[in-house]
């Protein structure tokens, strides 16, 4: 019995505890929350304020809510700039964010509910807005997001005003992101570079030398040109090569990079024009217009999800993949179906009927979507780039396609390569009438490799809409470099056509610095004639009668 007794008194001084503790957390949160109260009210107070008619006041108060650092200000007082800020006849302050007319707390930014009435525009003149941007550049600069500080070091650096270059300097001993100080280095460099003291000069040169643009180029020819000092006309004319060599560095590898992400939209526009000529020896001259198709369904899709599926807006690319593929293979099924069957053999009337679909096509676009090119937004996941050196941004888009098209080949080969259909699609190429007494449905294959060509072309449209303008001629534009790539690549080959796709895409991008975007395809073109001459079966030599 006692023994009993005594667990129960442990038991209740447990619970008692217990509630104790639980009391104690309690009492923190709320001693938190009101310290976070308490440490907002003066910023509120001082943002009330800016809604005075004393310039003074409203001046001091600007000083203020700079001392206290606080980011959270940042989009309060880019309103006030832009005369964006409102009062209430309270005297409490809201702010709109752009293209928005609710009203928005000043510290938390969130939505009030309910809308507050009889607000009014607070005034601002030139010499508030004087006094408010140096104050919105240090709140920047001192922000935690990274690009955020990095875009207030940026449109410093274009001010090149003495209290902006103060802000930069008091900003740069605390930054710790390389990105950030390299930034903010240059932009101290740009104003160190006008100075009359050798002495910061030649460190502005040297900072310069490491990291400099070609928009120091014009400061370091005067410095190397005009300076009577001849160690400081040596050290500008040393920064001026290094720029230079590096800008064509830069230049070089955005070529490289550029050319390699046109590769990928010719691969996907040829890959599917190498199983349909390479099994069926069809010119498609329609095969431009899958492009086009593939690339006006995925319009379609991000319409669809804007209307019905607004949430879901930033993932309406992994749903328009699937569609813009189905809508393309079943558009070359029925094409198949209804007028390339009765044309086997008999190239010049393909040709022709092919042409004329397209033509067809582009006009029933017309009329549907109209004349005009239509807006297909990045999703925002797609949106920037890695920055790999000053001045050079990968953009996400870009790599996407280059991806994508690398994604889409393998899917290709594995299809023809490991596959049941792929065995069957190999034999109808080599031998038709030997596959065929084999029992393989020569015209089923035939039917279903024509989709697939063109719902691969109809994937290439996908990538195109990511990159370029989406119009009704949008094919056209493919089409002939499609074919160039097919030949080139040896018909019906694969890998002929990745390694045909890949240095006209490169080569593109190298000539058209110096010879411009029309001549450099004649060049290339007159390349293709003069290699075709010598090589008639292309990059890859052809085995049996045609090898997929």
């Amino acid at each position: 019995m006692p023994t009993s007794v005594g667990i129960g008194n442990f038991r209740r001084l447990g619970e008692v505890l217990t509630v104790l503790r639980i009391a104690f957390i309690v009492a923190g949160l709320v001693g938190v929350i009101r310290s976070d109260a308490n440490a907002a009210e003066p910023l509120e107070e001082s943002l009330r304020e800016l809604a005075s008619p004393d310039s003074d006041v409203v001046e001091r108060r600007l000083n203020e809510l700079a001392a206290s650092g606080n980011a959270a200000l940042i989009p309060a007082l880019e309103a006030l700039c832009d005369a964006r800020l409102r009062v209430a006849p309270d005297g409490a302050v809201y702010y709109t964010a752009p293209k928005e007319r609710t009203l928005r707390h000043p510290l938390t930014g969130t939505i009030v509910d309910p809308q507050p009435s009889g607000t009014h525009e607070v005034e601002v003149n030139n010499q508030i807005r004087r006094q408010a941007l140096p104050v919105l550049a240090e709140l920047k600069l001192r922000s935690p997001a990274e690009a955020v500080r990095m875009a207030a070091a940026q449109e410093l650096d274009g001010r090149g005003d003495a209290e902006s270059v103060a802000i930069l300097r008091s900003a740069f001993k605390d930054e710790q992101v390389k990105r950030v100080r390299d930034a903010m280095a240059l932009a101290l460099a740009r104003w160190d570079l006008q100075s009359t003291d050798p002495e910061r000069q030649i460190a502005a040169l040297a900072i310069a030398r490491a990291l400099g643009t070609s928009s120091l180029k014009g400061e370091l020819k005067r410095l190397a040109g005009a300076t009577p000092d001849a160690s400081i006309r040596k050290a500008a004319a040393q920064a001026l090569d290094d720029i230079e060599s590096r800008q064509h560095f830069l230049d070089a590898v955005g070529a490289l990079f550029h050319g390699i992400s046109l590769a990928s939209i010719l691969l996907l526009a040829a890959l599917g024009l190498a199983v349909t000529f390479g099994l069926l020896g069809v010119i498609n001259m329609a095969h431009g217009e899958m492009l086009m198709l593939g690339a006006y369904a995925t319009y379609a899709v991000q319409m669809a999800f804007e209307r019905w599926l607004p949430g879901l807006v930033r993932y309406y690319l992994l749903a328009a993949v699937p569609v813009s593929f189905l809508a393309t293979l079943l558009a070359g099924v029925l094409l198949e179906k209804t007028v390339i069957r009765f044309l086997y053999g008999r190239p010049l009337e393909t040709l022709l009927a092919t042409w004329g679909i397209s033509l067809g096509l582009i006009q029933t676009v017309r009329l549907i979507f109209g004349a005009q090119n239509v807006a297909v937004a990045n999703p925002d996941w797609l949106g920037g780039g890695i920055e790999i050196a000053n001045g050079l941004v990968l953009p996400y888009n870009r790599l996407a396609v280059i991806a994508f098209a690398v994604a889409v080949a393998v899917a290709v080969w594995l299809l023809l390569q490991r596959t049941r259909l792929g065995l069957q699609v190999r034999a109808v190429t080599q031998n038709r009438a030997m596959a065929s007494c084999l029992g393989i449905a020569t015209r089923r294959i035939d039917m279903w490799m024509f989709g697939l060509g063109s719902g691969i072309a109809g994937l290439g449209g996908v990538a195109l809409s990511q990159i370029g303008n989406v119009g009704p001629e949008l094919g056209q534009t493919y089409i002939i470099d499609s074919f160039m790539v097919v030949v080139l690549g040896g018909v019906g080959r694969l890998a002929g056509t990745i390694v045909a796709s890949l240095g006209l895409g490169v080569i593109n991008k190298f000539l058209e610095p110096f010879a411009g975007a029309v001549l450099g395809k004649i060049v290339v073109l007159a390349f293709i004639i003069l290699f075709i001459q010598r090589r008639p079966q292309g990059i890859f030599a052809i085995k049996g009668r045609v090898e997929a």
